[in-house]
């Protein structure tokens, strides 16, 4: 296992995410690219294969536009709700439809409520005590729910060529996965594997990374990269070289070296103790 000591109290605390992060999670090109169509395109089909209607709590949901989508694409089907450590971008979310609730996640109770699904999207990795969040995740699933977490990938062909010179390796990250460090964290809480994907696959910022020597990437160009891919994904010209980064893709999620893992978890069918 891999993670940052000692971590950085801002980010420990989620404090970073409420005060300078907030700018980059609400810039323009940011939140243009969260509710872009393309934007949740993987995780919003294997979401379906595996929870089909229910309740779905999304933590770490920023903006809300995983939900969004969820709502917008398939309306009736799911009752949603979003947390976040960040108070303005659950603002956001609430302007566009996103229910959301505010505070501790692993105080809230959340009503008493039970769901069909928790999503984790990109945030295990940012957090300190990840095994409390998967444990107190347990707890809030009905018997037989689903835990959906996509993390960077350790053992990615980016990080194996670029190392600490990928931009990925920064101070927001104190946890770096590989499937069997993730497989292990997530049995250790409670739950059963059901599935683990390789997925994404971004050469952009491969190339980009190798070029400038693994320098800090500045918010504002991070957004606009995403803005910028986002642009690309949605361009119907460009169809026939999807197919060619398509099978990129699948063929570097087989070996293991796609950019990120996803893991999807059961609960087990008997009610978890507390």
């Amino acid at each position: 296992m891999v993670f940052v000591n000692p971590a950085p109290a801002s980010m420990a605390s989620g404090e970073f995410y409420d005060t300078e992060g907030a700018a980059y999670y609400l810039s323009p090109a940011k939140l243009e690219s969260d509710y872009a169509d393309v934007r949740f395109a993987r995780e919003l089909k294997l979401f379906r294969e595996f929870c089909p209607r229910g309740a779905v709590l999304d933590v770490g949901c920023g903006s809300g536009g995983f939900l969004f989508q969820l709502l917008r694409r398939w309306p009736g089907e799911y009752a949603v709700l979003g947390t976040d450590a960040s108070g303005p971008p659950l603002d956001y979310a609430e302007s566009r439809g996103v229910p959301v609730v505010r505070g501790d996640f692993l105080t809230q109770d959340f009503d008493g409520r039970k769901f069909a699904a928790v999503t984790f999207w990109a945030v295990v990795e940012h957090l300190a005590e990840p095994n409390k969040f998967l444990t107190k995740t347990r707890a809030l699933l009905r018997p037989g729910g689903v835990c959906f977490l996509l993390v960077p990938n350790l053992r990615s062909l980016a990080q194996r060529l670029l190392g600490v010179k990928y931009r990925y390796v920064y101070a927001q990250h104190l946890n770096y996965f590989s499937a069997r460090t993730l497989a292990q964290l997530t049995q250790q809480c409670g739950f059963e594997i059901v599935a683990t994907r390789g997925t994404h696959f971004n050469p952009v910022v491969l190339w980009q990374d190798w070029r400038s020597g693994g320098r800090e990437v500045a918010n504002a160009e991070r957004g606009a990269l995403l803005q910028r891919t986002t642009a690309l994904k949605q361009n119907p010209w460009l169809k026939p070289l999807k197919a060619g980064y398509r099978l990129a893709e699948h063929a570097l999620a087989a070996g293991g070296w796609a950019d990120n893992l996803v893991l999807v978890a059961r609960s087990p069918s008997a009610p978890a103790k507390t």
